[in-house]
Order: structure tokens, then C-alpha cells, then sequence
């Protein structure tokens, strides 16, 4: 019997039908299930926030025992690196382009010509290829293509090097039939396997799907739970009960795999997932309540953090601490716990004033007083605004220009004296180093942070 490879697509569907994210242990979990029934690729949802979906993605990959772990690289070559950076430490990796073949979806969607569609394609694959062996590339909106131009699309991916195809049903309007004649048109014209994602929206998932590998397809693209996807379960007991016929068989572990799913759908968000609303303010989660101390090294060291063992535990013990009250903290939240609780480090150099003058019609200047071992030092600058001249103004009294990484301003309170927070990130040798400031002036904040990254700088290289 042929095998039929199995890719599990659930953490793209549920992307696609929620208006929330996921919480990190629940996308976790779906992904460990996923794996732990048998499935051959588990697909993830492209980045959409690099920072977050890093850290998690790369977590996720490490923890994936079997499977191919599979990515969509986007639109643009610059995004292909963002993507392999995501999935590059998982056992398996996969890089997947995925374009729109239809005439409605490239012109409307992307506002491209099939010309500039093969172009795209063999654009991608090659750039995927240059970091990854393994490349998908997936035909969006197959169904409802020109033969002709279908053809050439899939034949010009397989000349760039692309391992594999898969002709997506995204209409959802297609009846067996018509997946039967694609898949055979397209078997005819790649030596490469190639993938069905075929559409539950007129209940016709499974006999597509057997229709499908009746013609040759090679692989089903499925989903745990999701919205019009072809299920797991169903396409399991009926390759299971009918595999005979079609002379195919699945290596999903039919006797878990059900109770497996009702494990992983008790262990996520289910009032979320039914009513749509949002978890955490709208935030991205980042680190929830389960995270481990592993985790949240992982994540810090993501974000450009080497922390030490005794900071991580210092964060680690905040982080569990925020959790317990609101559940989970976002990127940025936890990187304001890193630099208030990671490497208290003495004050070598103290804040004493500041001065500056701003206005639209010329440059800001501005004038700051620092205090270092008993010595006051004075630095005058100019700059694009009062933040960025009074950084500047730092660098002028302690002589030495850092790279600013980042910088953040929140407000902490309400009302007009509002207590301010601001967040500033230091790059010294390849290194980060974040602080923090509050003051009701958000420009004293400002310098707070930066004096309080610096400090951390000096006592590191002291």
C-alpha cells in the first residue's frame, strides 16, 4: 500500500479563524499533539511579530521529536531569513512558498501578472533553497487556475529546486472530480510529490481527499480542529475502514488519536476560541503562567539577552508573580522585567539635571549633568528632538557612543501627571544590556533608562 504523508495545518487554521492568538503553552500543546499522533509536517502560521514569534517558534522547534517542522517565508526575500531563523534548530525544517495561482487572487491580492508571478516563485524558491533543502512550494487558490498557467507555475518551482507541491482548494468549491483532474494534470507534468489541501465547505473533504490520492497525490494537508479543513480524525477512520479501495494507508496512531485531540482541546482557550475575544488586552503572549525557567532563558537569549543563572531566576520569579495575577506577559512587558530585575548593577554614573529646548523650527539642544565618583561632568548637545539630544548629551560626558537597540516610553498611571516608564537597550560588543526609568517628565525617565543600562555596561567591563 502507498503511504499518504500526513502534514497537520491545525495552527494555521485556528490563525485563520480566531480573532486571538494563541496563548504560548497552547500553541505548544497543539504542536506536541500533533507529533505525538504520528503526523509527518506540522505547519505553523507565517511571522506576523518577528520579536514573539521567534521566540516561540524556535521553542516549539526544539521540542518536536518526529515531524518536519514547516514555515511560509512570505512575499519577500528580506522575510525568508526572518523565517528560517524561526524553524532552523527544529530536526527537520521546512521552508514554504506559498503564491496565489489564480488570476482573481494575483491581480486583486498581490496586483501582479503571471509573469511577474513566475518570477515571484522562482524569486523565493531560490532564496528558500539557498538555506533550507527542503522547499514546498504551495499553489494558492489552485482550483480555480488556468491549466496552463498552473502548469508552468509548478514546473517552474520544481526547476528552482522546490522538493515538493501542493494545490490548494481555497475556494472551497470543488468537488472531487475537479480535485481528481488537478491532481492528475499537475502528476503529469512534476517528477516531485505533491499535496493535496482540499476543502470541507460543501462536506466533501474526505471524498476529495480520496479522490485525490486515487490520482497520484502523495500527501494530505489536515487539521485537528479548524473551520472547512479536512479533520484528522475523519480522514483517519476512513483511510482506516476504506484504505483498501484506494490502496493507501496512514501512519497516524488511530488508537490515540482521538483521545490525544480531546487532551489538547481541554488544554486550550475555549471560551476565547468560541466567542472571539481577545486575551490579554489584544496583546501577544509571549510567557504564560507554565513557562519553565528554560523557557524564559530561551526567550530573553532570543531577544539578545545573556543572562546569568541567578538573573534568570530573579526574572523567572517576577515573571511567575505577573502571571499568577493577569496570566501571561507580552515581549515587551518582558523586557521591562529583564532590565528592572536582571543585573542590578552598582551606580557608577548618577543623574543630577537636564536642560533642553525643542521646538519645530530648529533642533533640539540640551544640556546633561551626570555625577561619577564624587566628579560632576557636563555634556551639551544637539539632537532630533529632546530624546535624542539628551542621549547624545550622555555620550558627551562619559565620551563614548553606544548603540541604541531600542527605546520604549509607556505610560505606568492616568491623569495629567501621569508616572511614565521608559525602556532603553544598549548594545555594547554584540551584547544588550537594558534599563528602565519612571519619573512623571518623560524625558528624565529617558535618561534614567539609558544611566541605568550604561551603569550595567561599566560594571560589567570593570
Amino acid at each position: 500500500m502507498k503511504k499518504i504523508i500526513i502534514s497537520d495545518i491545525t495552527l494555521k487554521k485556528i490563525s485563520e479563524d480566531r480573532a486571538v492568538s494563541l496563548l504560548f503553552r497552547e500553541k505548544s500543546a497543539i504542536a506536541n499533539c500533533a507529533d505525538a499522533i504520528g503526523a509527518d509536517v506540522i505547519e505553523i502560521p507565517a511571522v506576523k511579530s518577528p520579536r514573539e514569534d521567534k521566540i516561540i517558534y524556535k521553542t516549539i522547534a526544539q521540542n518536536i521529536q518526529n515531524a518536519i517542522f514547516a514555515i511560509p517565508v512570505g512575499f519577500n526575500t528580506d522575510d525568508v531569513a526572518t523565517a528560517w531563523d524561526c524553524i532552523k534548530d527544529a530536526k527537520a525544517p521546512r521552508l514554504q512558498v506559498e503564491l496565489p495561482v489564480s488570476t482573481i487572487q494575483m491581480e486583486y491580492t498581490y496586483h501582479v501578472k503571471q509573469a511577474k508571478m513566475l518570477e515571484k516563485i522562482a524569486e523565493l524558491i531560490k532564496a528558500a533553497k539557498a538555506l533550507c533543502s527542503d522547499v514546498e512550494f504551495s499553489a494558492l487558490d489552485a482550483t480555480r487556475a488556468d491549466e496552463y498557467f498552473i502548469i508552468s507555475a509548478v514546473k517552474e518551482a520544481e526547476n528552482c529546486g522546490a522538493s515538493m507541491i501542493t494545490l490548494c482548494d481555497d475556494a472551497g468549491a470543488s468537488t472531487p472530480e475537479d480535485i481528481a483532474k488537478l491532481v492528475s494534470t499537475v502528476k503529469e507534468a512534476v517528477s516531485i510529490p505533491v499535496f493535496v489541501q482540499v476543502s470541507d465547505r460543501i462536506n466533501m473533504a474526505v471524498a476529495s481527499a480520496f479522490s485525490a490520492i486515487k490520482c497520484g497525490a502523495d500527501g494530505l494537508k489536515c487539521a485537528m480542529v479548524g473551520k472547512n479543513a479536512l479533520l484528522t480524525g475523519e480522514i483517519s477512520d476512513a483511510i482506516n475502514i476504506c484504505g483498501a479501495q484506494i490502496d493507501a494507508e496512514i501512519k497516524l496512531n488511530n488508537t490515540k488519536i482521538h483521545a490525544s485531540i480531546d487532551d489538547m482541546l481541554s488544554s486550550i482557550n475555549h471560551d476565547a476560541y468560541e466567542s472571539g475575544k481577545t486575551i490579554s488586552d489584544g496583546k501577544k503572549i509571549l510567557i504564560d503562567a507554565d513557562s519553565t525557567v528554560v523557557q524564559v532563558a530561551q526567550a530573553a537569549a532570543v531577544l539578545g539577552y545573556e543572562l546569568s543563572d541567578s538573573d534568570v531566576g530573579n526574572v523567572y520569579k517576577v515573571i511567575k508573580q505577573i502571571c499568577d495575577k493577569k496570566g501571561a506577559v507580552g515581549y515587551k512587558e518582558f523586557e521591562a522585567i529583564i532590565a528592572s530585575s536582571a543585573m542590578q548593577a552598582p551606580s557608577t554614573y548618577h543623574f543630577e539635571t537636564y536642560t533642553t529646548t525643542s521646538s519645530n523650527m530648529s533642533a533640539s539642544m540640551s544640556q546633561v549633568t551626570l555625577k561619577c565618583n564624587d566628579e560632576i561632568i557636563c555634556g551639551v548637545s544637539n539632537g532630533d528632538g529632546p530624546i535624542d539630544s539628551v542621549f547624545r548629551a550622555i555620550e558627551q560626558c562619559i565620551g563614548h557612543h553606544y548603540e541604541l537597540d531600542d527605546y520604549q516610553v509607556q505610560s505606568v498611571t492616568e491623569g495629567k501627571e501621569a508616572l511614565g516608564s521608559a525602556l532603553v537597550r544598549l548594545r555594547n560588543n554584540g551584547k544588550l544590556y537594558s534599563g528602565n526609568g519612571t519619573s512623571t517628565d518623560i524625558v528624565a525617565a529617558s535618561i534614567r533608562a539609558y544611566i541605568n543600562a550604561l551603569n550595567k555596561i561599566v560594571f560589567e567591563e570593570a
